[in-house]
């Protein structure tokens, strides 16, 4: 239990943090996760629509007209070669008047649709004027601003450069080139407006596709907005995030090309022609997932994202859960303890959801954060893991403190892979019970002082338990001068009849040495009775939270302990019950005693006596069972004959005294 709550409190411990660091967008964590998931980009096949068009002032045009800035008639004559069908963005700020605005102005007002921009900005060196405010005007979103109300849903500008007149008069319409960078200076997002002035302007982007399709930008419900039947999913702050294609699959154009006249006038045709500039030194070069762009197809990305319908969009509630689950996933320790599956299931759970998420990005455009699920996961892991690795060490330590001395080294390994099965409480599990006991202990320890009885029995009881655990027993207790033990719990042995008769044996002969030392040494030998009983008892931890021990009880633990005692009855050491025969069968020299009625047992029992295998024993055996067989066909004198031949022999003596005890009955009757 302790376990649990030390584990539930450091899970919601590191939930706490992941969520806030996700909610909050923490830094280094956010940078890390946005550069993680860039590698979407990496399985990127599709393609930017060929409905846009990227006219190019670089090197090669650079090299005929001269550096950057050039004389604006030289832009004039190229802008004149564009059909006047298409949309004309011109991807620059005329800011300083020249001698050539008035040819510039010319054939942008000749265009139908030439869309100019501005940049918002913090400060500004010009201040625009009224009049320049209110020609911006007529380009923004009143729609969708009447639909907004006093909501704030898109950033507000402070102060603008824009183009000088005439140029700003001869555009068809205006739009704000300004966008945001990430955390990492890199362009995933795109707004869709900004405010400015009182007014909402769109982005270059939006304003072209007004113009493409005629229609205006509507807001379906929060972050969610429409326009020409395309859907644009936003952020809170009116911004979407970008689908960037191959840098290759950009269509695009030299201006030198456009100048000379030499690019088929099919090809501009009913298209979105962006004007923008990519000379080093001079372009506006964008960093971004897919590498350094120029800053013109940021906007041709958006455009063509909008007419593909492929604009990405994230699902926050998604990404919660998921978060959520890796945080939960360690759970799995309460259904599998091997640590190196747990691991296989973390990296397969994890796997299963990078694939997942190129899936949804590469066919369905949805944006899945993989990275705060793997910081999840790991975070969560490692809590967990330190704290199984130490509450599984603490609970190693107490089993090998508490069973080192009544478990083979072999079976202790065993029982601390397996611990919960030393929970308290039982189970019901057929073991083989072992009891032995000291003959006469009484008048032994009357002869010896506490300190040298003490070690009187320490010598005996070592050799003796270490016999039972070397036959994977567990010694139960040591009660006096008795020793209890079992076999089969509480780790599973197979044959353990087999095993339990095997150190019964053993123990004789062991018991044999140790007297030889003792007769040596002036002290008495030791006698002693073995009693065998295999049942179905109830094992386990019996006891108390804090104080228990591991133990067996049942009938079948009361009938081992009856049959140990009986040996006095019969002069024998080792008894086994019938159950304990059934298992053996004739694996063991045993020989049948008779069927015995022991106290709190209502049906007699058949006991058999446990031999050493030796030619002298068989031989033994063989003739008790005829003398047996002789006495429950009643023909007493036969039998008592045949009892009497077998010499010093204690169940010979037992029965033979039976035998006599009947005809005395019979001749006084």
């Amino acid at each position: 239990m302790k376990k649990h709550v030390k584990y539930i409190s450091l899970i919601f411990l590191v939930s706490f943090v992941v969520l806030f660091a996700y909610k909050m967008q923490l830094e280094p964590l956010y940078s890390f996760s946005l550069r993680f998931n860039d590698l979407n980009f990496k399985y990127q096949e599709k393609k930017a629509s060929s409905d846009i068009v990227f006219i190019k002032i670089d090197e090669k045009s650079v090299n005929h007209f001269g550096r950057w800035p050039w004389n604006r008639d030289i832009l004039a004559k190229g802008i004149s070669k564009i059909d006047d069908s298409s949309v004309l963005i011109l991807d620059m700020v005329f800011s300083e008047p020249t001698e050539h605005d008035a040819l510039l102005a010319q054939s942008l007002e000749e265009q139908d649709n030439s869309l100019c921009g501005f940049f918002l900005r913090h400060k500004s060196s010009a201040p625009i004027s009224a009049e320049q405010v209110e020609i911006l005007s007529d380009s923004s979103l009143e729609r969708l601003s009447s639909q907004l109300g006093d909501e704030k849903v898109f950033i507000e500008g402070n102060e603008a450069e824009i183009n000088v007149e005439p140029i700003l008069s001869s555009c068809s319409l205006f739009a704000t080139f300004s966008t945001l960078r990430d955390s990492d200076q890199l362009f995933r997002q795109y707004p869709l407006a900004f405010s400015f002035k009182g007014e909402l302007y769109p982005s270059i982007g939006i304003q072209a596709l007004r113009m493409k399709y005629n229609q205006d930008l509507n807001r379906d419900k929060p972050e969610h907005f429409i326009l020409a039947g395309h859907e644009l999913k936003t952020s809170s702050h009116g911004f979407s995030i970008l689908n960037y294609y191959p840098y290759s699959s950009y269509t695009s154009y030299s201006f030198y090309d456009l100048y000379e006249g030499s690019i088929d006038k099919e090809v501009l045709k009913n298209k979105i022609i962006i004007l923008g500039i990519t000379e080093v030194g001079v372009g506006d070069m964008r960093a971004t997932p897919i590498g350094m762009i120029p800053g013109p197809l940021i906007h041709a990305t958006f455009i063509s994202n909008v007419l593909n319908d492929e604009l990405l969009y994230q699902n926050k509630k998604l990404d919660l859960a998921l978060i959520i689950v890796f945080l939960l996933l360690p759970l799995i320790w309460i259904f599998i303890s091997e640590i190196s599956l747990r691991i296989m299931v973390y990296s397969g759970m994890y796997i299963l959801l990078f694939i997942l998420g190129k899936i949804g990005f590469i066919y369905y455009n949805l944006y899945i954060d993989v990275f705060y699920p793997l910081i999840s996961l790991i975070l969560s892991g490692i809590a967990s893991e330190v704290i199984l690795h130490q509450a599984q060490e603490k609970q190693s330590k107490f089993i090998e403190g508490a069973f080192a001395s009544y478990l083979s080294p072999v079976l202790l390994q065993e029982l601390m892979k397996e611990p919960e099965r030393l929970a308290l409480g039982g189970e019901k599990k057929t073991l083989t019970i072992f009891f032995s006991d000291i003959r006469s202990f009484t008048s032994i320890s009357e002869t010896m002082d506490p300190q040298k009885l003490t070690k009187y029995l320490n010598r005996y009881f070592t050799p003796m338990s270490d016999i039972v655990m070397k036959h994977h027993g567990m010694i139960d207790k040591y009660i006096g001068d008795a020793l209890m033990a079992f076999y089969n719990a509480p780790v599973d042995v197979q044959d353990h009849a087999r095993l339990a008769c095997i150190s019964a044996l053993e123990m004789m002969e062991e018991l044999a040495k140790l007297n030889i030392e003792f007769v040596q040494e002036g002290l008495p030998p030791i006698k002693i009775g073995i009693g065998l009983n295999t049942a179905e008892v109830v094992v386990g931890n019996m006891g108390s939270d804090k104080r228990f021990n591991y133990t067996v009880i049942g009938d079948g633990v009361n009938l081992a302990s009856r049959v140990e005692g009986i040996n006095k009855t019969y002069g024998t050491n080792i008894i086994i019950t019938e159950f304990t025969q059934a298992i053996i069968k004739d694996e063991f020299l045993t020989r049948p005693i008779e069927k015995v009625r022991v106290k709190g047992k209502a049906e007699e029992v058949l006991i058999f006596e446990l031999l050493k295998d030796t030619p002298l024993n068989q031989e033994k055996v063989q003739d008790y069972m005829l003398a047996r067989d002789l006495y429950y066909e009643a023909k007493l004198d036969e039998a008592l004959k045949a009892f009497e031949n077998l010499g010093d022999d204690p169940l010979a003596k037992y029965f033979i005294a039976l035998i006599k005890t009947s005809k005395e009955r019979t001749a006084n009757e």
